[in-house]
């Protein structure tokens, strides 16, 4: 084997490793100092919540870390190698740096815990030597010893002790479950019985929760396990088991023998009183805490070296540094050497409650991102998430808002500080590393699912479309995309807010090689123009032999939006007299086939002008356009653009229907809440000696933008003539409704007597009128 593989395979344990570290940092300082304080402030039952909502943090946690590591081939780093194969480099590197930074100040705090198990002995030292000692002058000597054994001897002395704990551990413990009651244990035993002024529950909780830390100490192994993927859930779920188990019956064993203010006592440890040979719980409590001292010391080096290794640092030399090991195991000595210390720091400087506060926001932190990846896995449906194990989402969801709910209960300050500092991280690690797979790959393959079974759903439903909730729902054809602005503007106004749009560009050819390469260049620059003008589109490319094919594929393709593509749009520029029209035309005869909406835009030079002055120019033959044009007027007004703009709508009219068209447009607009002032709906005389283009050019050559109805067998018989008129407007909207759209559930919408009894009414009126047009516009050139 090269030394470089065996560098990758490290000491090659078993599961046995996982488990003891895992347990003996469970079964740590908290359950001999701290549980006898708990059960005297919240009593039997408050005790056992305690737990129980710790393990409602923690073992869903066990199980997602379970579920990952089956998933992975996981190697050194532990929970910061799962994080970032999960969630990517930057947020695994955000994530890993505080979890190093908690794990190394645990050791800080059960070093200083492991100091108090000599307490017992300060007075008989005062009398020997005269002076009370210091914690410290026991807690610095004996990290120091630790530290220089770890350096020398490696991790294999560490898995040797861990064996030795372990077994004073339940020595310990057998003695005291088997010792008696104190002479002041209450006779009758209560759920409920606590202290005078007692502590709020969550203060208790909060002092309590690093007795739930040392859960995933093992997974921080992972690089030097034989098989990572079967000893981390078998060795992290049997340790959280097992330390449940015996916190539980350590509170009840209390609860009976010990009345709350022996519980309380901060001066005495009250298990010894109760234990058959008091001696052995200073014995355990100095076990249980270098265990758990150890097991994090073998860890958060290791943690470190791991985020080196991937150089997730901003600073290459450091990351070298860190990411060194020495020899076949790859010991991490430098890793080693920092984490000495940031332990030797905190050891002079803090105590135990500062610390446990900080290691307990942090592993909270830890615990709710692991939680939050394999609730997020679970709805991604990404096909190379494969785990051998699965849990079940509910419960990743439980134990993800229950790490982020206790934090705040916790203290909320300290939580907003945590969450604060970690953005921070994340943002400076994102700087250096924008080109990595992020948070967005998971987030993009739940929305993903969602959309899909969005879309699934909206086409199973049977009820019939109600057009008074009409949206749109377009889809935009043009080869001009990287030449005109114009198709592009006018999509992302209709699908700020209220509409959806599918912008596509037409190249014209064969699809083969070079044609994709084209497409995929064209595409990369569409995606970067909807990035810079912040539009709400989709955008896309498709190679067809011609127009008019490229306009029968995409009026049959499913609408990305989650329903049916309903309106078209199509485009040509004003100033261009030797483009072809014919395209247009042949693609409105599919779109009709297929009942869109057909819009043809008309872009000129004006580019919209000032975005002010929106005018609707309504014919007899637009009786079905009228609500498409209000609509669309009324939709581009949500864009920040033409927020300013105000709509006008002109009215052609025989004068002997004068009456009944000043009625039906004011009931339309009032009751279908359009935002039109009502002096801005005019009643235009139309003369049959004058044409209908002329007319609208007299009166709205001004307009940012005009919209018009057309037929579609009208632009067939002129061969798209009609569109060149209105010289003298911008740009212009021509509209087909090829759906019946309702502003507002009237019992007299727009002539129902002519429109609803003759569907093709509306065309013939238009023809008509087209025709007319046309005859007297030959004879005033002739």
């Amino acid at each position: 084997m090269s030394d470089s593989s065996a560098q990758e395979k490290g000491h090659g344990w078993g599961t046995s490793p996982v488990f003891l570290a895992s347990v003996s940092t469970i079964l740590g300082a908290v359950l001999f100092l701290r549980f006898g304080y708990a059960v005297g402030n919240v009593g039997l039952l408050g005790a056992v919540l305690i737990i129980l909502l710790g393990h409602t943090i923690t073992i869903p946690t066990g199980l997602a870390v379970a579920e990952i590591a089956t998933n992975l081939k996981v190697q050194g780093g532990g929970e910061y190698y799962i994080i970032s194969r999960s969630f990517g480099a930057t947020v695994g590197g955000a994530i890993g740096t505080s979890l190093y930074l908690s794990q190394s100040i645990a050791v800080s705090f059960y070093v200083i815990a492991f100091s108090e198990a000599f307490r017992p002995l300060f007075p008989w030292f005062e009398g020997v030597f005269g002076f009370e000692p210091n914690i410290r002058m026991i807690a610095l000597p004996a990290f120091i010893i630790l530290a220089i054994i770890i350096l020398i001897r490696g991790a294999n002395i560490g898995v040797s002790v861990l064996w030795v704990v372990v077994v004073v551990l339940a020595i310990s413990l057998s003695m005291f479950f088997a010792g008696s009651a104190t002479p002041n244990r209450p006779e009758d035993v209560g759920l409920f019985n606590t202290v005078r002024d007692p502590d709020a529950f969550f203060k208790v909780f909060a002092i309590v929760f690093p007795a739930f830390t040392g859960m995933n100490a093992g997974v921080g192994l992972s690089g030097d396990l034989r098989d990572p993927g079967k000893s981390i859930p078998v060795g992290v779920l049997a340790a959280a088991l097992t330390g449940m188990a015996v916190y539980l019956l350590v509170v009840i064993k209390l609860a009976f023998s010990a009345s709350p203010a022996e519980l309380v006592d901060p001066d005495t440890l009250v298990m010894g009183r109760i234990a058959i040979w008091s001696p052995i719980i200073p014995i355990g409590l100095a076990a249980a805490t270098i265990s758990s001292a150890i097991g994090s010391f073998l860890v958060a080096p290791r943690t470190l070296q791991a985020l080196g290794r991937d150089n997730v640092l901003p600073w290459q030399v450091f990351n070298r540094f860190i990411a060194y090991g020495r020899g076949r195991t790859n010991e991490p000595v430098n890793g080693l050497l920092l984490t000495s210390a940031i332990i030797l720091f905190f050891v002079s400087v803090g105590n135990v409650d500062m610390v446990a506060r900080i290691i307990s926001m942090f592993f909270m932190i830890t615990y709710g991102a692991l939680c939050s990846i394999s609730f997020l896995e679970h709805f991604a449906g990404n096909p190379s998430y494969r785990p051998k194990f699965r849990t079940k989402w509910y419960l990743s969801l439980i134990g993800a808002l229950a790490a982020f709910i206790v934090m705040i209960l916790m203290n909320a300050i300290a939580a907003m500080v945590a969450v604060l500092s970690m953005a921070m991280l994340y943002l400076i690690l994102r700087a250096s590393h924008k080109s990595e797979r992020d948070l967005a790959a998971v987030v993009k393959g739940v929305l993903f699912q969602m959309t899909r079974k969005l879309q699934v759903m909206i086409q199973r439903s049977e009820a019939k479309v109600d057009m008074t909730n009409w949206r749109p729902s377009f889809i935009a054809l043009t080869p001009h995309s990287l030449q005109r602005l114009a198709p592009f503007d006018i999509l992302r106004w209709i699908s700020h807010y209220y509409g959806f749009g599918s912008f596509i560009h037409y190249i014209q050819g064969p699809l083969n090689e070079e044609t994709d390469a084209i497409a995929d260049k064209i595409k990369a620059r569409l995606v970067e123009q909807v990035q810079q003008s912040r539009a709400s589109l989709y955008v896309d490319t498709i190679i067809s032999p011609s127009f008019k094919t490229a306009v029968a594929q995409i009026v049959q393709i499913p609408g990305i939006a989650g329903m049916d593509n309903n309106s078209i749009l199509f485009e040509f520029d004003k100033e261009d007299l030797n483009q072809s029209l014919m395209d247009i035309v042949d693609g409105c005869t599919f779109a009709k086939i297929a009942g869109m909406n057909i819009c043809i835009l008309r872009s000129s030079e004006r580019n919209f002008g000032y975005h002010r002055k929106i005018h609707i120019w309504l014919r007899p033959g637009d009786y079905q356009n009228t609500n498409l044009m209000i609509l669309l007027a009324y939709i581009l007004l949500a864009h920040p653009q033409w927020k300013n703009a105000e709509i006008k709508v002109f009215d052609t009219y025989n004068p002997n229907e004068e009456g009944k068209r000043v009625h039906r447009l004011d009931k339309l607009i009032k009751e279908g809440r359009i935002p039109i002032s009502l002096r801005n709906v005019q009643l235009v005389p139309h003369t049959p000696d004058q044409p209908f283009d002329a007319l609208a050019c007299e009166i709205s050559q001004d307009a940012d933008l005009v919209l018009t109805g057309f037929s579609v067998e009208k632009l067939q018989k002129d061969q798209g003539e009609y569109l060149r008129g209105f010289n003298k407007l911008n740009d212009v909207l021509f509209l087909h409704a090829g759906e019946e759209i309702l502003i507002a559930d009237t019992s007299d919408p727009l002539d129902t007597e002519s429109v609803a009894t003759e569907p093709a009414s509306v065309e013939n009126l238009q023809d008509e009128q087209d025709s007319k047009d046309t005859k007297d516009k030959k004879i005033k050139e002739g």
